[in-house]
């Protein structure tokens, strides 16, 4: 049996990733100089904590070393190994994977490591990572499953809303000038992933609510001929889970979807899009 591994920019909840044997590599998030989740572990909760109490955090891709050290220690497990990453958009991650994995299979040619670009992040990512899941355990080949991932990595869509404007900002992803304006005018972004795996500004929504409502629409606009793809929908937030379960039931009441995974955002996303992130992760015919 092959193996499936991702990296933490999946938000996979830890259970499920211990029930199926997925381990994940570790971006760095890095705060007051000390760098967790590359063997100092760092909860979620005192994450958001340190993140209340003002600490500024930041983010840095796995490197080719880091990557080729993962494959080697796990070489034995299997003869093939499937990679899912977090878009080329956003991270360099999945170009170090793809050169760390070359120089383990060119020390071990029997084995075979397969990278692949989500073309998307956090919730995203993990639909994939669970319909390989899916597929290897139901008995499908090695390359079955990872032709599969490839070629629906460009409908595994995201829906994403951010309250509050000002954690954009210290994330590094808006500007202080249009964080203030938006903040006094109650303006919540609606934000999507592009076809080329990078983030995109899909509006702006006045009110929290309406917001929620908003990634609704957008789900029930967008999956078209890929809706019946959709086993499970996602839901996660950052540290707003009133949130993730009014979008649940909405998603439910909605759309009619009866199966859901919720989890809450880990340090590597929650340092760029701070706690209180909301977003539904789904299959898509298109993503804008």
């Amino acid at each position: 049996m092959f193996k499936i591994y991702t990296d933490n920019g999946s938000d996979i909840p830890e259970d499920y990733a211990a029930e199926h044997g997925i381990e994940t590599i570790n971006l760095a998030t890095i705060i007051d100089g000390v760098v967790y989740n590359q063997g100092v572990e760092l909860s979620k909760e005192e994450f958001y904590k340190r993140l209340a109490e003002g600490a500024k955090p930041s983010t840095s891709q796995v490197n080719p070393d880091q990557a080729k050290k993962f494959f080697e220690e796990r070489i034995d497990q299997a003869d093939e190994f499937l990679f899912i990453g977090i878009s080329t958009g956003l991270s360099g991650t999945v170009q170090s994977v793809l050169a760390g994995a070359k120089e383990v299979m060119e020390k071990h040619p029997g084995k075979r490591i397969e990278v692949v670009d989500s073309l998307t992040g956090s919730l995203g990512e993990m639909l994939l990572v669970t319909k390989a899941v899916d597929m290897r355990d139901a008995g499908k080949s090695f390359d079955e499953t990872v032709t599969y991932v490839r070629e629906n990595a460009i409908h595994a869509s995201l829906a994403i809303t951010v309250d509050n404007l000002m954690d954009l900002w210290r994330g590094g992803r808006v500007s202080k000038t249009s964080a203030v304006i938006g903040t006094v005018a109650a303006i919540k972004p609606f934000i999507t992933v592009n076809d080329e795996g990078k983030l995109d500004a899909g509006g702006k929504i006045r009110g929290r609510k309406k917001s929620l409502d908003h990634i609704v629409d957008y789900m029930e606009e967008h999956m078209g001929s890929c809706r019946d793809m959709n086993d499970t929908i996602m839901v996660a937030h950052g540290n707003c889970p009133e949130d993730a379960e009014y979008l649940k039931n909405l998603i439910e009441e909605r759309l009619g979807f009866k199966k859901f995974m919720v989890n809450s955002i880990g340090p590597m996303i929650g340092t760029h899009t701070g706690p209180t992130i909301c977003l539904a992760g789904y299959f898509g015919e298109t993503r804008s």
